[in-house]
């Protein structure tokens, strides 16, 4: 009795598990043919559905490898879309050299480069967009005469200039083409100086500083600079006082930039002087007197508020 009730009582409690069809095993292995047909249905989808793509992405099935074209087209689609960029971008850079901005852009990088090699890059590239101010008062000024000038062009150690393609009608315009520059070179020096005052920078206090001298040397009375172009329109005498004042400074602080400059002013001087009493040259220097009046308080002026300024931007150097 005992065992058998012991027995029936095992009996009840093991669950029917290799006779239920809800179970696991039954599920599995015991498949009806339709319940097959469905499950492979969903394993393999591709085999009984001819528009079924095994290519595209889905939650679910399994992973099928990609033919090689389509990685191909992945890894050119960066190149191929560049090459269309390039095409549509054609017309810009036909421009760009056509107005001659490359040269003048690749010659600004030429001398950052060159003078960052001395001052570090962020001076260099003030010193350079200071200059490039100075050269657009030249420009501006010769385009408003109806002058044929080309783009700046930047030389390093030596500064910028542009090339007119034809000269101005008299002295007066030379000197008016000569001015704008460190006018305006001037006035980029003074905001330079504004925002490091404002900032309490020292290096654009310094920025400053250079770009006031810079203007200053400029207007030295004698050609090929600035102040020699202008004082053509005062008295072509101020050449040789340039002159001696240039050969001074060679004397007193050594320097192959201004020995440079001392040649080039040289035979400039040689050659004015060789075509003064050329009808041409008659013409070209006659100058109304309030012309004169006009030019030489502009220089003077210019010239006196420049020393101004550089003493109240100068920095004393603490090393």
């Amino acid at each position: 009795m005992r065992g058998g009730r012991a027995e029936t009582l095992l009996t009840q409690d093991r669950p029917a598990f290799d006779t239920d069809p809800q179970s696991y095993h039954a599920n599995v292995s015991q498949l009806r043919p339709e319940q097959e047909g469905e499950e492979r249905r969903q394993t393999y989808p591709y085999e009984l559905d001819s528009s079924y793509d095994p290519y595209e992405p889905r939650e679910w099935g399994p992973v099928a490898p990609e033919p090689r074209f389509r990685i191909l087209r992945k890894l050119t689609a960066p190149f191929i879309a560049l090459g269309v960029l390039i095409w549509k971008l054609k017309f810009l850079a036909a421009a760009i050299f056509k107005f001659k901005l490359f040269t003048t852009s690749a010659t600004m990088l030429v001398s950052i480069a060159a003078y960052a090699w001395i001052w570090g890059w962020r001076f260099a590239v003030g010193f350079v967009l200071l200059i490039l101010v100075h050269e657009l008062g030249h420009y501006v000024e010769a385009r408003r005469q109806g002058l044929d000038v080309g783009a700046p062009v930047f030389i390093p150690f030596l500064g910028a200039a542009i090339l007119l393609k034809e000269n101005p009608l008299d002295a007066w315009r030379e000197a008016e083409v000569a001015i704008a520059g460190p006018i305006l070179g001037s006035l980029g020096a003074a905001v330079v100086w504004v925002a490091g005052v404002q900032l309490d920078s020292d290096l654009l206090r310094a920025l400053a500083f250079t770009g006031f001298f810079l203007n200053l040397f400029n207007l030295l009375p004698v050609v090929p600079l600035d102040g020699g172009r202008i004082v053509s329109a005062i008295h072509p005498v101020l050449w040789l006082l340039g002159f001696l004042v240039l050969l001074g400074l060679v004397f007193v602080a050594p320097n192959p930039i201004l020995i440079i400059i001392l040649l080039f002013v040289g035979l400039e001087l040689w050659r004015r002087w060789q075509e003064r009493g050329t009808p041409g040259a008659e013409r070209y220097y006659q100058v109304k007197p309030w012309q004169r009046v006009t030019a030489a308080v502009a220089y003077f002026g210019l010239a006196a508020l420049l020393v101004l300024a550089m003493s109240a931007t100068h920095i004393e150097r603490t090393f």
